[in-house]
C-alpha cells in the first residue's frame, strides 16, 4: 500500500452534501466540469468552519489559503438534481502548505470526481507565502 493510500484511509474526512441545481449544469443537464472545483472549494470553506477556522479572521490579519496547484480527475458525470457527496481528507501537511484529497460521489456511491488539491498559505500584505499561524496548525493536525 502507497504511503499516501495508508495516510488517507488513517485520515480524519469531512463529508459535505451538495444538491446539483440547474445553474450548475450544461444544456444537457449534465453538471459543467468546472463547477466541480466550486464543489470542492465549498467543502473544504465549511470543513475549516467546522473545525473552527474563521476565514474572515484570517483575512483581516492579511492572511489567507490560495490553491497552488490541482490534479483532477472526472469519472462519471453528475445531473441534475443530483444528491452529492464531497469527501475531503488532508494528506499532506507542511509548515505553509497542505494537500486536500477530495471526491465526489452521487447517491448511488459512485465516485464521480477526484482532486488533490494543494493550498499555500500566503501573506496577502508582502503577496509571499508563509507559515501557517499555530493555531490554524493545530486544528489541521486533530483533523489530518
Amino acid at each position: 500500500m502507497s504511503e499516501e493510500v495508508s495516510k488517507l484511509s488513517k485520515a480524519t474526512a469531512h463529508h459535505f452534501a451538495i444538491r446539483v441545481y440547474y445553474e450548475d449544469t450544461d444544456a444537457g443537464g449534465i453538471v459543467y466540469y468546472a463547477n466541480y472545483l466550486k464543489f470542492f472549494e465549498r467543502a473544504r470553506t465549511e470543513w475549516l468552519r467546522e473545525i473552527g477556522i474563521n476565514q474572515q479572521s484570517f483575512l483581516q490579519q492579511k492572511l489567507g489559503f490560495v490553491v497552488r496547484k490541482v490534479e483532477m480527475d472526472n469519472l462519471a458525470s453528475a445531473k441534475l438534481d443530483d444528491l452529492l457527496e464531497v469527501k475531503t481528507t488532508i494528506i499532506t501537511l507542511k509548515r505553509a502548505s497542505l494537500v486536500f484529497q477530495q471526491q465526489i460521489t452521487n447517491q448511488a456511491q459512485q465516485v464521480l470526481c477526484t482532486a488533490k488539491i494543494r493550498v499555500a498559505c500566503v501573506d496577502f500584505s508582502q503577496h509571499k507565502p508563509c507559515a501557517i499561524p499555530k493555531k490554524i496548525l493545530g486544528a489541521f493536525k486533530r483533523v489530518s
